[in-house]
């Protein structure tokens, strides 16, 4: 896949970083230039008219200044959380879904950053580690970035594979809505890669998932990945409620299970389209065309717009129990759902935070 660029800014303190170097002889007919301090080259341009699309096309190699290891932003007491761990080394994305968070989040700071200062983060990743020598923990590059989109690139999937090769108690997560594997298929990960993809029927990802790759070919990458000795996962999220809905996504996961055996797959997240005000608002704005912005919703406890609860448990239940018939049941779980939900859909309490992190850290 090819991304374009409008510009490329570097961090002066960050120059002479393997990083910054990478992406310079990689994108030579990309106009350059050094500047001070990246955070400036990240804010919105004010005389364009989307500055958030702008921001896509405008790469900044910068230093990151606070901590690269988090605990997931969707993690709170009010729902059944996945005890995932976030590694940010990038912010924003080539890609442009019109259901895609950062277009709120990151209103104020659109510019795609690269963090050239990446290795820094083994440092508080071997921290972790110690921390709880006989504890499994997940961690996941593809939060606030796609993991692989610029990998072609940047190369950074080489040294995060490298380390986490040689970690017998961290299991890397890269999330993609890419092909972009070709580095991944040169390194061997010691089973503690796992790759990821989101996954929606064609109808969604035609209408709401520009610039990426088709459903086809990211199962089509997820089976070379699973070949070449990786784990694989998948992200049915958002699942988004319309007419054909139900039919469309089971649809979707014959034809995943047709490529992918049910055995191989280390999980399934799932999770219904969720927009806070702000965010339904910025996506309606900026693709005022896109009907599957515009289905019924109603606005829930926690303060965003879901499809009404009786059709979300619906689409939910048809899918686990897909997942739970498909000959080796495969392990899954949902997003930003609160416990009662997740009891009524898989008929079991969901797990304390720890205990799903590690169950899906060593599936």
């Amino acid at each position: 896949m090819k991304f374009d660029l409008d510009s490329i800014s570097i961090e002066e303190g960050c120059r002479d970083t393997s990083l910054a170097r990478r992406v310079v002889s990689a994108a030579d007919a990309v106009p350059v230039r050094y500047v001070a301090d990246g955070r400036a080259a990240a804010l919105p341009e004010s005389e364009v008219a989307d500055s958030f699309g702008n921001g896509k096309r405008r790469l900044v190699i910068m230093r990151r200044r606070t901590p690269f290891l988090m605990a997931c932003p969707a993690g709170s007491a009010e729902f059944a959380c996945c005890g995932y761990l976030v590694l940010t080394l990038a912010s924003n994305c080539p890609m442009d879904c019109s259901y895609c968070f950062l277009q709120e989040y990151l209103a104020d700071n659109p510019g795609f950053q690269i963090y050239a200062n990446y290795p820094d983060a083994f440092a508080e990743l071997d921290k972790l580690s110690a921390s709880a020598p006989n504890r499994q923990f997940r961690v996941g590059t593809g939060e606030l970035a796609d993991s692989l989109a610029m990998d072609s690139i940047t190369g950074i999937s080489a040294d995060l594979v490298e380390y986490f090769a040689s970690r017998k108690n961290l299991t890397l997560e890269l999330k993609t809505k890419t092909g972009e594997i070709d580095n991944l298929l040169k390194l061997d990960p010691r089973g503690r890669v796992l790759v990821s993809w989101t996954l929606s029927p064609p109808r969604v990802s035609e209408t709401m998932e520009h610039g990426t790759a088709s459903p086809a070919d990211r199962i089509a990458a997820a089976r070379r990945v699973l070949d070449a000795g990786y784990r694989v996962a998948f992200h049915l999220d958002p699942i988004v409620a319309y007419e054909d809905a139900e039919s469309d996504y089971v649809n979707m996961v014959d034809e995943l299970f047709s490529s992918i055996p049910p055995a191989k797959i280390s999980f399934i997240s799932m999770g219904t389209l969720r927009m806070t005000p702000g965010l339904r608002a910025a996506a309606r704005r900026r693709f005022p065309a896109d009907a599957m912005l515009l289905g019924e919703d109603v606005l829930a406890p926690d303060g965003r717009y879901r499809a009404f609860a009786p059709i979300r448990l619906r689409l939910y239940k048809i899918l686990a129990e897909k997942f739970k018939k498909a000959g080796a049941e495969v392990p899954a779980y949902l997003c930003m759902e609160p416990s009662s939900v997740h009891e009524r859909v898989f008929n079991r309490p969901a797990p304390a935070p720890s205990v799903a992190g590690e169950r899906l850290a060593i599936r």
